[in-house]
């Protein structure tokens, strides 16, 4: 079995955002990536489904040389080898075609995802993906077990759960649940230093979507506090001004 788990890098939540020229590029002085947290789920699964001699994990990553520190976590986690293709990432669909290029020439029996990034939050690669490669996708999966060359996936829906069983090859986009993130040990960052980490072109395609400005969330405003017996006035300002009624 042939896995390959999509990564981003992303900033870490701890680090101030801030904007540059004109609130259109985003300042990355200063800031910490890491890897998406939920790309560590999938990669976490991955790792276990592969464990013993029962698959191979490759890792995918379009980025630039920076996110190489990223990919080798990958690494030492305990993917087999990694593939960086040497493009910015412009948006979702950029990336979805970017992987769906290189899994149409490198065959993959299955194809992981995190749910969503936690910088643009779209979770949109996974269903790109297998649009694009015209095979099964599911998204926010809380569980993948696989016998075979058959995927047994679990989701929640409202009100419940959905049991989906799937035939290779599939895209899937874990959630919290599907693995519980591994830590890296001294002997995988020793060994992710000597694992192959391919870097590719990119296939040719213009993005979809462009980044017009960023503007930070509006400052917190100061507290109301409404006296026992006025609860009236409370709605009235939940109505009015937090408009959450």
């Amino acid at each position: 079995m042939k896995i390959l788990v999509c990564i981003s890098n992303v900033p870490d939540t701890t680090t101030k955002i801030t904007f540059t020229d004109n609130n259109t590029q985003f300042n990355t002085a200063g800031v910490q990536f890491i890897l998406n947290p939920y790309d560590e789920i999938a990669l976490a699964r991955a790792v276990e489904l592969a464990d013993g001699g029962k698959g191979t994990v490759t890792v995918i990553n379009v980025g630039e040389a920076a996110t190489e520190p990223t990919i080798r976590k990958a690494l030492a986690i305990g993917a087999d080898d990694a593939v960086r293709v040497n493009a910015k990432p412009h948006d979702a669909y950029f990336v979805a075609y970017q992987v769906a290029q290189y899994v149409k020439e490198n065959v993959f029996d299955l194809i992981l995802t995190g749910r969503e990034s936690i910088d643009y939050n779209g979770a949109k690669v996974a269903g790109m993906v297998g649009e694009f490669l015209d095979i099964p996708s599911v998204s926010i999966i809380k569980k993948l077990d696989v016998d075979g060359t058959t995927a047994t996936v679990e989701r929640e829906i409202e009100g419940g759960k959905e049991v989906l069983t799937i035939p290779f090859p599939l895209v899937a986009g874990t959630a919290e649940g599907a693995a519980e993130p591994k830590i890296q040990n001294m002997r995988g960052i020793m060994s992710a230093r000597t694992k192959p980490l391919k870097v590719v072109e990119p296939a040719d395609v213009k993005p979809l979507s462009e980044i017009i400005s960023y503007e930070t969330p509006a400052p917190r405003g100061q507290v109301k506090l409404v006296p026992a017996g006025e609860e009236g006035r409370l709605v009235e300002l939940l109505h009015s001004e937090a408009r959450v009624i």
